[in-house]
């Protein structure tokens, strides 16, 4: 079986996640450094890992599996995840994939060197109501995919 692994700090489709997983019975684990509140009797699991860098991001990592769905913004964790298997989607609906994640982390770095010299560079935006919509029709489709073996 399945499972869906969201990086829960800072993560604003919780519940767009919640309602894709109760569909297709599928678990989830919303691992993060601080309590959440996951719904009680939806197979949603709330995993607390310690204080401290990447403390989430290296449990997902561990724990994720083949064909497993991982969920986060996170451009390292992302690159774990799919090295073992995984499918991994963007908090927009960005579907991340082997063949690219490389050029998105070589941006990511280049852009933390620009702010380090003092150049100010843009955050990502605010998630709209179509990266919501987006985001829900992509893990729908994930989800399918990795209950096919596809």
């Amino acid at each position: 079986m399945i499972a869906i692994l969201v990086d829960a700090d800072a993560c604003p489709v919780k519940d767009e996640v919640y309602v894709v997983a109760t569909r297709f019975g599928v678990p989830v684990a919303v691992v993060a450094n601080s309590p959440v509140r996951v719904p009680e009797g939806m197979g949603v699991q709330a995993i607390r890992v310690p204080e401290g860098p990447d403390a989430a991001d290296d449990w997902i990592a561990e724990e994720v599996r083949p064909g497993d769905i991982v969920v986060t913004a996170d451009l390292p964790l992302a690159a774990r995840c799919l090295g073992r298997g995984a499918r991994v989607l963007g908090f927009d609906g960005r579907v991340f994939e082997r063949d690219t994640i490389g050029e998105l982390l070589a941006t990511r770095d280049l852009k933390a060197s620009l702010r380090e010299a003092g150049i100010s560079t843009s955050g990502p935006p605010p998630l709209s109501d179509r990266d919501r919509s987006r985001f829900l029709a992509r893990l729908d489709e994930l989800v399918r995919q990795s209950l096919r073996g596809g």
